[in-house]
């Protein structure tokens, strides 16, 4: 078959539907006088594309039926779902690189703190006390909700938010993300919609994706998602999930205010929304904001959260907050899918560190310590033309505009060559909307070389 023929572009069309699972093992596929229409070929080139196919086992033919997916198991690429985004706009690609950065490579794009501004004197000696534990805590698998010491401090917790929980509506998790992917699992189906923040968290994209879901975008604004277009989206799309961060949020820092916290939850009400508010920076307030959860319980809210931010990205536990019988149905699943909770080991850990005296201390210091760097980052950053969106309550990000002219994705590529990691606005935006913005981690931004690069890709530009 000569390569792009009409019949090797509809070979080509066919194959991205199975690999991106559009077309399921046994799916039956388009009628030939159907897809000659819609790739505006003839239908005996669908006919030769088909057998085609056939010949090589990847589809088959029932008589008087159709063709259909033949059943052995294609490969399935996450990166493959969804529009081909330059690589350098990849959320794939930028976690890649901060994942796997040489250990002199400076990230001001990544998201986490250095490692020497964790609490590591208290890990340390958590991690000596657990050397005189019990063999069977060392050597066991973790139970079904995980560490029961751990759940019932997270719920008090809560109660002081003003959320009536106990220990039997938190369910512990290997992670943060994990947490995620099991509601994913739980509540969606291929082909359900979810509704993000425009710009989002870029691993809520590529989770997604994995689980095969439409996802559509509504602009958020300083204080919340633009409430009119968040209706809209409700009315046209009928999504089935919303995700946010309601508090510091990622990546633009900005706070959900109580106005439009109010008006989220009721068109939740009016559209049978259900919705995930993950709360990993709640811990960076300088005090706590509105929170979706707390307004409206767990009827159609679930909290979720980790300690990766706070603690330790190396020991990871994540959680989840939500209804007594979601909670239950979702330990079954994580039986299924990981066999029982987290290590009992990180939750030691944890358990440990958050119940010392020292930890309030240490996030105190911390939430001062940002508040200088963010300051200092930003009036830098503005000295360069690049201006944040707004200066957040707390955190570790800044999420700026940058000069006129100057693209994000191609700054991103020539700092890297110079072996620094940023992370350009696209990565953040499924409307592919953000190519003038880049959201900068303060906290890695104490070496000046970072400004010198950054000052010479801008003027390059």
């Amino acid at each position: 078959m000569k390569q792009g023929s009409r019949t090797a572009l509809v070979v080509d069309a066919i194959l991205r539907k199975i690999s991106s699972r559009a077309l399921q093992p046994g799916e039956k596929l388009p009628s030939i006088r159907g897809f000659a229409s819609t790739m505006q070929v003839s239908p005996s080139t669908v006919v030769e594309a088909y057998d085609h196919l056939a010949a090589e086992g990847t589809i088959f033919a029932r008589r008087g039926a159709g063709f259909f997916v033949g059943r052995s198991t294609q490969p399935f690429a996450v990166s493959e779902v969804g529009p081909q985004l330059d690589r350098s706009v990849d959320p794939f690609w930028v976690s890649r690189q901060s994942l796997d950065a040489a250990p002199d490579a400076l990230k001001p794009g990544c998201g986490w703190l250095p490692a020497d501004w964790m609490p590591n004197t208290a890990m340390r000696q958590a991690l000596r006390n657990l050397g005189r534990s019990d063999d069977a805590l060392l050597s066991d698998y973790g139970s079904t909700q995980g560490a029961l010491n751990l759940r019932r401090l997270l719920a008090r917790q809560f109660i002081d938010e003003g959320l009536n929980v106990g220990p039997d509506q938190v369910l512990l998790t290997p992670s943060g993300t994990q947490a995620i992917d099991l509601i994913c699992r739980f509540l969606l189906r291929p082909g359900d919609t979810v509704l993000v923040d425009d710009p989002c968290y870029f691993n809520f994209q590529a989770l997604l994706r994995a689980h095969r879901v439409e996802l559509v975008c509504v602009p958020l604004t300083q204080s919340g998602p633009d409430i009119e277009l968040f209706e809209q989206a409700l009315i046209q799309h009928k999504p089935s999930l919303y995700i946010t961060n309601s508090a510091l949020h990622n990546p633009t820092g900005a706070t959900l205010s109580p106005q439009v916290a109010h008006r989220v939850l009721n068109l939740a009400t009016s559209h049978d929304l259900v919705i995930i508010e993950d709360d990993i920076f709640a811990a960076f307030e300088p005090s706590p904001s509105p929170r979706l959860v707390t307004m409206e319980g767990l009827d159609r809210v679930i909290r979720i959260g980790s300690f990766s931010k706070t603690l330790s990205a190396s020991v990871r536990c994540g959680y989840i907050t939500a209804r007594a019988d979601w909670i239950e149905a979702l330990t079954d699943l994580q039986v299924a899918t990981n066999f029982g909770g987290p290590s009992p080991v990180a939750t030691e850990l944890i358990y440990s560190v958050l119940s010392n005296g020292s930890y309030r201390k240490h996030m105190e210091a911390l939430r001062n310590r940002l508040t200088k760097h963010r300051r200092e980052v930003a009036t830098r950053l503005t000295s360069l033309g690049v201006t944040p969106w707004l200066m957040p309550r707390g955190g570790f990000y800044l999420w700026c505009s940058l000069p006129e002219q100057v693209n994000a994705a191609d700054l991103a590529k020539a700092t890297l060559v110079e072996n620094i990691v940023l992370a350009p606005g696209n990565v953040f935006s499924v409307s592919q909307s953000m190519t003038s913005f880049m959201r900068f981690n303060v906290s890695q931004m104490s070496d000046p070389k970072v400004f010198e690069v950054l000052e010479r890709g801008l003027e390059a530009r």
